[in-house]
């Protein structure tokens, strides 16, 4: 279960995309994710094939819980066999450790292929010669399923119990707490289990499928995530606060003349402008951009932009524009509506909420002056805009009406200083005067 966020620290999967058998690439789809703030799709960062989803849709259970075992794509060689496959319960001499995974044995030309030691022991337990079965996996390797369709779990069939092979106080204890004793491993004398794994496992057990929430339940959740978040942010978190009214004039000029030659699914608007300009400014500033953890900054090479978006049923997400230093004013324009189309429909991807490096707010479109934003931990900046309006601005001793913006930034005292955030607001100023360095 990865981590989305700072204030997350469970989430419930929703909907598998996969299946045991399918073959993964890096940066595919494969599951959807509830958390308290919005329906994430969760990328996998491997290659190979799915070998067993350990939980099941409808399952809440904690951040860093695994939720699928994969066969490694280095686990097959180009012609199809398997060349390294995990270690059997009997083996020959082990073979050098490919460079990039864990050490593992080739198998003995008299064995099957079996793909975990969880499949031995299951075998073991309900009396499966695995020289009998026929593997269904990758290369012909045996799974768990195999097992199970040769010996399908009988309570009470001697072989296949796990009454003959645990404790009065054991059987009692997983009874409780809905733990089926079949695939629990036991300490005790020849293999029997005890109390203390029916304990080990509940202690590490995956939460029951919760009832489905109510739309109202779910805005309660986020807010109190979002609350708890920020709480945490202003006691942790120094913060100093900067503004600044940046001159607009020549930017919306520029843009009327732009969307004049351009047809109306082309257009562009000034929000895509103020985040292209904060993207170049933070890589001039690079104090604003990155993570703060374990009481070091860490700054990020890449600007991966949060914009904070409003959600239907209420709450806040901020997910991540990537690269936003490089993209075009159109390129942003694009991303940004499908960010936006997506953060409303629940399609975000888990990377797009874990990679942020500093966020901007806007909040301009519902008539506000100016906002502070409170930080989003372990980032160390927020930047928030206000509405664009006209106002009086006097320059050399002439006064007229010029289209104008308030930037604020919230900064992070233990990593830059008002000096900083300074540079920081009047490079963004700087841009936006010169819109066609955008």
């Amino acid at each position: 279960m990865p981590s989305l966020g700072a204030d997350m620290d469970a989430g419930t999967i929703t909907k598998w995309l996969v299946h045991p058998g399918d073959r993964v690439h890096r940066g595919d789809i494969v599951a959807v994710v509830q958390t308290d703030k919005s329906d994430i799709e969760v990328e996998i960062f491997e290659e190979g094939t799915v070998d067993e989803l350990a939980v099941p849709e409808g399952v809440r259970v904690s951040v860093g819980t695994v939720l699928a075992h994969l066969t490694s794509a280095s686990a097959s060689n180009t012609s199809g066999s398997p060349a390294t496959p995990v270690t059997p319960a009997t083996s020959a001499s082990p073979a050098p450790p490919p460079a990039s995974s864990s050490a593992v044995r080739p198998a003995p030309a008299n064995l099957p292929l079996v793909e975990s030691p969880l499949v031995r022991r299951l075998a073991q337990r309900r009396g499966v010669d695995l020289a009998t079965v026929t593997g269904t996996g990758v290369g012909g390797t045996v799974t768990r399923g195999d097992v199970e369709a040769v010996a399908p779990f009988t309570p009470g069939v001697t072989g296949s119990t796990a009454r003959q092979s645990s404790s009065p106080y054991a059987r009692r204890l997983a009874r409780d707490a809905g733990i089926d004793l079949e695939g629990v491993v036991g300490s005790g004398p020849g293999g029997s289990v005890l109390a203390r794994d029916v304990r080990g496992v509940a202690a590490v057990a995956p939460e029951k499928p919760a009832p489905a929430s109510t739309p109202e339940e779910r805005r309660r959740s986020m807010q109190r995530a979002i609350g708890a978040l920020m709480a945490r942010s202003k006691r942790e978190v120094p913060h100093y606060y900067l503004d600044t009214t940046i001159d607009l004039s020549a930017a919306a000029s520029w843009l009327e003349r732009t969307n004049a030659e351009r047809p109306v699914a082309d257009r562009l608007v000034m929000a895509s402008l103020l985040l292209c300009a904060t993207a170049r400014a933070v890589a001039r500033v690079p104090e604003m951009n990155g993570h703060y953890v374990d009481g070091e900054f860490s700054p990020s090479a890449a600007v991966n932009l949060g914009v904070a978006i409003s959600q239907r049923r209420g709450g806040l997400i901020a997910p991540a524009l990537r690269d936003a230093e490089q993209l075009s004013l159109d390129e942003m324009m694009s991303r940004l509506n499908d960010l936006v189309r997506r953060a409303r429909n629940g399609l975000l991807r888990s990377s797009e909420l874990s990679d942020s490096t500093i966020t901007v707010t806007n909040l301009g479109d519902l008539g506000v002056d100016r906002v502070f934003g409170v930080i989003y931990p372990p980032q160390v900046a927020l930047v928030g805009f206000g509405r664009v309006h006209d106002r009086p601005w006097a320059t050399q001793g002439l006064l007229g009406v010029h289209t104008c913006v308030v930037a604020t930034l919230s900064g992070d005292h233990r990593v830059s200083d008002g000096m900083r955030g300074g540079r920081f607001l009047t490079e963004i100023a700087r841009l936006l005067r010169e819109p066609e360095e955008l």
